[in-house]
């Protein structure tokens, strides 16, 4: 997700690789509840119990800090964790678990995904950031479309990567105004999770003319 510009090398240490965890943690902490602009090292290092020259031996900036904590929350988000697919599931199954595992990882960083789109539009190298991430995802599903072709279970005339740009986008954009901005959403409808996990679905089954 980040580059060297913005990431160091790992720790060669337990002890400096739990040092490392516990101040992405306390830097986590410290931008939801303030913010990524109203977020000063004093706060992060006041949060993680350590001093300032303990935080520069990890990191060179509150900027690096926060491209750490963001990596982590990519991989929660492109590696969830899939609820239990039995293994002969029809394709529509699976797209349903998948967007449901992405949901629920959504819904767990929507605080940073908000942040993220903030600090995108002010700062070029986060701007790239993001865009890498949305790059993940897009290659990630461009794969199993193209499998999903290759087996006789998809559209075959849909380019696979750019019918995955556009149902990734789709979906990106769904969640972030159902966990974050809540755009289009009147106050007294109350949306839940199956009916976004159900409807997400549907439109990509449909799109790609999946069977079931």
């Amino acid at each position: 997700m980040a580059n060297s510009a913005l990431l160091r090398e790992l720790p060669s240490t337990e002890r400096g690789l739990r040092t490392r965890s516990a101040l992405i943690a306390a830097a986590r902490t410290v931008f939801e509840r303030s913010g990524y602009l109203d977020t000063r090292l004093i706060d992060i290092t006041k949060e993680a119990k350590c001093s300032a020259g303990t935080f520069y031996t990890y990191f060179s900036s509150k900027e690096q800090i926060f491209a750490a904590v963001l990596e982590l929350a990519q991989e929660d988000m492109l590696h969830p964790g899939m609820p239990h697919v039995e293994a002969d599931a029809d394709p529509a199954a699976i797209v349903a678990a998948s967007n449901r595992a992405y949901f629920e990882a959504y819904k767990r960083n929507a605080r940073l995904m908000g942040l993220l789109e903030q600090v995108a539009s002010i700062d070029p190298e986060f701007r790239r950031l993001r865009q890498r991430r949305a790059d993940a995802f897009v290659l990630r599903n461009a794969r199993s479309i193209e499998s999903l072709q290759a087996r006789g279970l998809a559209d075959t005339e849909l380019d696979p990567l750019l019918a995955s740009r556009a149902l990734s986008g789709m979906i990106s954009r769904l969640a972030f105004g159902y966990f974050v901005t809540r755009d289009g959403l009147p106050e007294e409808r109350n949306v839940d999770l199956d009916e976004l996990t159900r409807t997400a679905t549907r439109l990509w089954v449909n799109a790609l003319r999946i069977p079931g």
